[in-house]
């Protein structure tokens, strides 16, 4: 079958890994399914696979991607979720210490057909494209976890989503927006500044400018570059939820004292679970909120989708569809 996959690691050139071509159908262990993936979206992951980060040699070749929709084996549309939890766990899947996302332990979902644990799909509504849910497992499902379970924000809040432009920032704009919060946006490209009003930003700022009142929450997934910002620009008693730092982990300066004496909380958030992928596909569904794609492109032509990731030059998510 048809499949994108790494097939060496570099971090310098890591589309110099990247290969268009045959594989193997996929294995379906027992409790597994097979899914005909129609979309796939691209994700930070995918560029960080090729680079060897989460991956070992002897693991390649791989196929990539967490995120698909598609059919399942009677012909239902469905989402695929891509937290692959260990068989023995219960609870949330995302505290699980063995946990791991397609393309990691498993093969990916960039594919003519990826095998899933069958408690990992999720019915698809007829209202969302096959692309428009592709976006939804990964980018889409951090946002809604930061917001709203490990936030826990309500409608008449105001939050700050530091990084209008990356895929889980364009996410927690146009959710919180549909959820009745405050959206207030930073980026430092002024054309992206002005995408994230029209995809519901009530203001948005230049990277560290100072806001005109300080906010209940942050979403921070740019690490050291936002991090003071996002600590100054909120309320007393606020929380900053994080889950990245693609602009790097390690701080000149935590802001401890600020964060202690405002009584400030500082939250993780990692990807989410079935049921939170069950209740985003719903709210949208529901509302007629839809993912921003900034491009769809078949999947033999993946390379283009991956190129524009690594030079950034995007503003929403990368689709690749059969």
């Amino acid at each position: 079958m048809f499949a994108v996959y790494a097939e060496s690691f570099s971090s310098d050139d890591p589309l110099s890994g990247l290969v268009l071509g045959d594989r193997p159908e996929p294995e379906v262990p027992d409790g597994w399914t097979t899914i005909t993936v129609k979309a796939a979206s691209l994700n930070h992951h995918d560029l960080f696979s090729l680079r060897g980060v989460g991956l070992k040699q002897e693991q390649l070749p791989m196929i990539l991607g967490t995120d698909a929709a598609g059919l399942d084996e009677d012909g239902n549309e469905v989402v695929v979720h891509g937290v692959v939890s260990d068989p023995s766990w219960r609870g949330d899947e995302t505290f699980d210490p063995r946990r791991s996302l397609l393309s990691e332990r498993h093969q990916g979902a960039m594919a003519e057909r990826v095998a899933v644990p069958r408690a990992n799909v999720v019915p698809k509504p007829a209202s969302l494209s096959f692309a428009e849910a592709a976006c939804l497992p990964t980018a889409w499902l951090t946002a809604y976890r930061m917001l709203f379970t490990r936030g826990e924000l309500r409608a008449g809040e105001t939050v700050l989503v530091q990084g209008a432009g990356g895929g889980v920032a364009t996410a927690a704009i146009t959710l919180a927006r549909a959820a009745g919060l405050r959206v207030l946006a930073t980026s430092r490209d002024e054309g992206k500044r002005a995408r994230a009003l029209e995809i519901g930003a009530h203001e948005v700022f230049e990277s560290g400018a100072r806001l005109p009142g300080k906010v209940d929450a942050v979403i921070e997934t740019v690490g050291k570059a936002t991090w003071s910002h996002s600590i100054r620009s909120l309320r007393p008693g606020g929380r900053l939820i994080t889950s990245g730092t693609t602009s790097g982990p390690k701080l000149d300066d935590a802001e401890l004292t600020r964060i202690f004496f405002l009584q400030l909380s500082v939250i993780g958030s990692t990807m989410g679970t079935r049921e939170e992928l069950a209740a985003l596909v719903t709210m949208l569904d529901a509302t007629g909120t839809r993912p921003l794609i900034d491009r769809e492109l078949p999947m033999d032509q993946a390379r283009d989708g991956f190129a524009a990731m690594l030079e950034g030059d995007l503003f929403g998510k990368v689709v690749l569809t059969r």
